[in-house]
Order: C-alpha cells, then structure tokens, then sequence
C-alpha cells in the first residue's frame, strides 16, 4: 500500500511540475523576455541574458522535481563543462535531457525543431535566446561553427530524436559535419535514467514503481584531428567520426553497456 502511495504521489507530482514547467513559460514569454527586449538593446548581450535566465529557470525545475522526490541525479565530470566553445554531445534517453543539460551548462546554444518557434509555452524563450533553427538547411552548419567561435557550449542530441525504447542508437552526420568542418573536440555525454521514464513514446503518467536515478557523465574530449588527418576527404573524415561516435555511445551508454 505504501509503495502504491508514493507511485501516486510521483505521478500528482510529475503532472505538477510539468504544470508548472509551462507557466514558468508562459511567464517568460510575456513579462522577462519583453522586459529584456527594452532593457537591453544589443542582440547578442540580450541573447545571453536570456540564456542564463532560462538556464536558471531550468535548474529551479530539475530542483523542484527532485524535491518532489519525482527524481535524483548525480552529475560527474561537470568542472569539464565550464569551459567555452564546447561541442556536447549527448545520448538521449528521456524526454528533459535537454533541460538537464541547459541546466548546468554557461552560455548554452542548441539546435531546436522549428515547430517549437511556434508553440506558446517554447516560442518566447527559443526566440529570445536566439537557439539555432534547425530549419537552416545548408546555413545550420556554419550557424553551428559561428556560435562555437563565438564562445557558446553547442548542445546537441545526434541521434535527433529519443533512443527508442529497447532499441539501438542510431546517430546521424550533422554532429560530426560540425566537428569536421569547424575544427572542434566533441564533448561527449553519456545520459541514463533507472529505471526508464520519459522515453520515446511513453506517456508522462507512466511513472516507475521506484524514484527515478538520473547520471549524467561527462566524458573527456574526442580529438578530431586525427579523422581529418586520415582521411582522403572531409567527407570520409565526417563518416569515419560519425562511426567512431556511434560506436561510442553504443558501448558507452549505459543502457548498453
């Protein structure tokens, strides 16, 4: 009966902080980032402002679901993450690994789907911030490149979508085309989330018997010179990285290993 409270309790309170979640966004949308645009006439200045804003907005959300006892995480390895220029590369278990990982990462820049430039709870914040769009076709790349010259971590997801419950993963060449091209060391990051919640088609309702246990594991930098050096191309130098990663988050992640 007890363990059959809690499980409820989790579900009140995941709902609960998903409410809260989009408020929080809604919030931001109409009264921070307006206020922003007034107060702060340079782009780039204001584009940073409202990075560090939502990065602190995401902190107070990972906080509250883990004070709801909806979760627990561990991060190691996140001194590597203070440096600037970073290219991230993550697994992508669950459904707020994105957040977790602006979160507790400075001057963060993603590639976001155009659909949530639209939405009404995401809209304010990805246009305020000034995310890539991943809608750039050939433009995405050197966007890409830009920010990382201009000093912001660039997180990115390359299998581009969730892992699919029990399934492979399955990566594909933007990262390493950013990688190749821009001359960058990818940071990688390996994600797990025990026991499973908030994965690729499962419903937010559909919560484990057990709180939820989230490590997020920064490891050290993969050089890329060594791909570009020997290969005939920059083209084979992007497919033979891509195997090297996709060999690496296959063995690598936890849900693998």
């Amino acid at each position: 009966m007890r363990d059959l409270a809690g499980r409820y309790w989790r579900v009140g309170a995941t709902g609960l902080s998903f409410v809260a979640f989009g408020v929080g966004a809604v919030l931001l949308r109409v009264l921070v980032f307006p206020f922003l645009q007034l107060l702060v006439r340079e782009r780039a200045r204001r584009e940073n402002w409202a990075r560090a804003i939502i990065g602190l907005t995401f902190r107070c959300f990972v906080g509250l679901m883990a004070g709801l006892g909806v979760l627990r995480y561990e991060i190691v390895g996140l001194e590597k993450l203070k440096r600037g220029g970073l290219l991230i590369l993550a697994n992508h278990p669950t459904l707020i690994d994105t957040i977790f990982l602006m979160a507790f990462v400075r001057r963060a820049d993603c590639v976001v789907k155009s659909a949530l430039w639209d939405n009404p709870f995401t809209g304010g914040p990805v246009r305020a911030a000034g995310y890539i769009n991943n809608e750039g076709g050939a433009a995405l790349i050197d966007a890409c490149i830009a920010t990382l010259r201009a000093g912001n971590n660039l997180i990115i997801f390359p299998e581009g979508t969730r892992t699919p419950a029990g399934g492979a993963i399955a990566l594909k060449r933007g990262a390493a085309n950013i990688a190749v091209r821009g001359g960058r060391a990818v940071t990688p990051v390996l994600i797990s989330c025990q026991p499973p919640t908030l994965g690729k088609g499962a419903p937010w309702w559909r919560v484990p018997a057990r709180h939820v246990q989230f490590r997020i594991e920064v490891r050290d930098d993969i050089d890329v010179a060594p791909f570009c050096a020997g290969a005939a191309s920059e083209v084979m130098a992007v497919r033979h990285l891509t195997d090297h990663l996709q060999k690496f988050f296959t063995e690598e992640s936890p849900v693998h290993a």
